[in-house]
């Protein structure tokens, strides 16, 4: 007797959404995004993510670490580091982010080392499948890329907030853009996120 073939028209149960709060560690005041993502998707997807909803643009080498594990893009760069390193092209969040409240880390930029604490605030099953990942909130720009670490992120507030600052001049010439370490928009970020693939 023939197997009946399943119901194509049931619709599946929608992926887990992760909803995640991401810090840049070090800064006050804080520098935070709350974004929600698919559970399916890889930890180089999430990478991505992250670049877009901080503000970075991806010039550097990068990992995650999670429970003791080191993960990113398998490179001749990253081998030249020395570290171990778990392919994060083949590793979906949900295999390795085991419950709520789980924090893990997101280094960006190994020389001015931008530390992010990424907490996992919920889990959870939405009524309609989430399509794109969206940021729901956060709070103040990212330091500018290669501005120097921690140290040189809050030399640069300094020069552009005092116009008589020797530097004054230079920094905004070196910014090459109007920055407002106080500026974030979640809707801007969110559309910016539905180009991501």
């Amino acid at each position: 007797m023939a197997k009946k073939a399943k119901d194509s028209s049931v619709p599946s149960e929608p992926e887990a959404v992760y909803q995640l709060k991401v810090t840049l560690d070090g800064i006050r005041p804080p520098i935070w995004r709350r974004v929600q993502v698919r559970g399916d998707i890889t930890l180089f997807k999430l990478h991505k993510i992250l670049q877009v909803v901080m503000g970075w643009d991806d010039y550097h080498l990068h990992q995650f670490v999670i429970k003791g594990e080191s993960y990113s893009v398998i490179s001749r760069e990253a081998d030249m580091l020395g570290d171990d390193f778990t392919d994060e092209k083949k590793v979906k969040l949900s295999n390795v982010i085991p419950e709520e409240k789980f924090k893990f880390t997101y280094e960006y930029d190994f020389g001015d080392g931008w530390g992010h604490t990424i907490l996992v605030e919920k889990i959870f099953r939405p009524l309609e499948e989430l399509k794109v990942p969206v940021c729901l909130k956060g709070k103040r720009s990212a330091p500018p890329e290669d501005c120097g670490g921690e140290g040189g992120y809050y030399h640069l507030l300094k020069a552009l907030d005092d116009p008589s600052h020797p530097e004054h001049a230079d920094m905004l010439e070196w910014l090459e853009h109007e920055y407002d370490p106080e500026y974030f928009d979640a809707e801007i970020v969110s559309e910016l996120l539905k180009k991501i693939r």
